[in-house]
């Protein structure tokens, strides 16, 4: 994590003083069930939770005892006892250390994902009015990256929001996939710890009972939540390099926002640059990034080791800061995006109407002509056009063999732009329900 792509709302989920927040709450819950059931005193349960809970938990201190007794839990409940007193005896009674880690991982990835569900909200509400307001304004598809038939802007857009909500339903399942919460004891076999302590942790906690965690929590749950990151950046990626190919000084069809006072260059004053999507690319490589070491952290020796932890110390913030900050940076680039349907208008009569070529191709075969050499004709039009030589509708008209079959009104019917705007209609009832 670094200052300059972090907000602060999901930088508070990983500081020391929350995650030692969280201890607390898991070993105090744990105490409240185990008083209930007879274990230690109520008393004690309650004057842990008073005294506990008004702590502030010195991280400086709790570093100085770990690096003495070389363990951070241990460190943890050592400082504890120093603001509960004699009752701290009672604290982590049965547990062991990957009951409290690995139940607070999951409540940090829980909170982490509600964050980002809020983002993707965000972006959506942004994608989807921009899709609207540019819903019939026509622009070029390109396949390859070449010119090829007619869309609208507003079909761009609704593709990203149809995918984006995709991403949206991934994460919720994640979220609900890594929402649980191990109190087993040593090996997970609930020897020394009531499982009714658990239910009851889970329940204070807003997650479900690990159904077997061995000693800790199984990684898959982690590697789905994090591939599910991974995902959403691509799709972050995806539209990100769409807005970076539509400001390329030969297309401009649409660039990101640039505010006054901007600069683009240290060199080149005239420079407007994709700095923001750019950005988005290389956040996107990183966020995918992180997804690998979490796959390969679900194979873990026997009932625990720990070869897992260094690795979500690292990636648990990291992926999720990151995408975190990347999900509003695209809202807002969509939000502001400038968009220039003039442009888009010059790019399609670029061709000199080569995009309508499947029409000809498709009135061809309608009018007895085999598909092969109803290609023949099309093409041997459609090449000089694509030379600069000519236009490609009155080479067609020109062509005695395609004017033998089609009328030049027929030819110039086939012509129309709007043709391919009749299903717009369709496709955003199918993006957005009805519009």
């Amino acid at each position: 994590m670094i200052p300059r792509y972090s907000r602060p709302e999901m930088v508070s989920i990983w500081t020391p003083e929350t995650k030692f927040r969280i201890w607390f709450e898991i070993e105090a819950h744990a105490c409240d069930a185990l008083a209930e059931i007879g274990v230690i005193p109520k008393e004690a349960a309650k004057n842990i939770w008073e005294r506990g809970g008004k702590a502030v938990f010195n991280v400086e201190r709790i570093d100085e005892i770990e690096r003495e007794v070389k363990h951070d839990v241990i460190a943890f409940l050592t400082h504890l006892s120093e603001f509960i007193g004699d009752d701290s005896r009672f604290v982590h009674q049965g547990l062991t250390s990957s009951d409290v880690l690995d139940t607070c991982f999951n409540v940090q990835l829980v909170r982490a994902a509600d964050l980002m569900l809020a983002d993707l909200d965000i972006l959506l509400a942004a994608i989807k009015r921009r899709a609207f307001e540019f819903k019939m304004t026509p622009t070029i598809g390109r396949s390859h990256g070449i010119h090829a038939e007619p869309t609208t802007f507003g079909i761009k857009l609704a593709q990203a929001y149809a995918e984006f909500e995709r991403c949206r339903t991934r994460l919720v399942h994640a979220r609900e996939e890594v929402a649980t919460c191990a109190i087993s004891g040593a090996v997970g076999t609930f020897a020394n710890i009531d499982p009714r302590v658990e239910e009851h942790v889970a329940e204070k906690l807003g997650l479900k009972p690990e159904p077997v965690s061995t000693q800790v929590i199984p990684r898959d749950r982690h590697a789905m939540y994090f591939a599910t990151l991974g995902v959403i950046a691509s799709s972050v990626e995806r539209l990100a390099t769409e807005v970076r190919h539509l400001q390329r000084s030969e297309v401009l069809e649409a660039e990101e926002f640039f505010s006054a006072g901007q600069k683009g260059s240290s060199a080149m004053p005239h420079k407007r640059n994709p700095v923001l999507t750019e950005n988005l690319t290389g956040l996107a490589r990183l966020v995918r990034g992180m997804a690998l070491p979490a796959m390969e952290n679900v194979a873990l020796w026997h009932e625990r080791d720990i070869s897992h932890s260094s690795v979500e110390r690292m990636i648990g913030p990291d992926a999720t800061v990151t995408l975190d900050f990347a999900l509003i940076r695209l809202a807002g680039v969509i939000d502001k995006l400038l968009v220039y349907p003039e442009n888009m208008q010059k790019n399609l009569d670029r061709l000199g109407g080569l995009v309508h070529s499947q029409r000809i191709l498709l009135a061809l075969t309608q009018k007895g002509v085999s598909r092969e050499d109803s290609y023949s004709l099309v093409q041997r039009n459609a090449m000089p056009v694509w030379r600069g030589e000519g236009n490609f509708l009155d080479l067609l008209k020109a062509d005695k063999d395609v004017s033998a079959k089609l009328s030049n009104k027929e030819l110039e019917d086939l012509f129309d732009l709007g043709y391919h705007t009749k299903h717009v209609d369709t496709i955003f009832k199918r993006v957005f329900g009805e519009v």
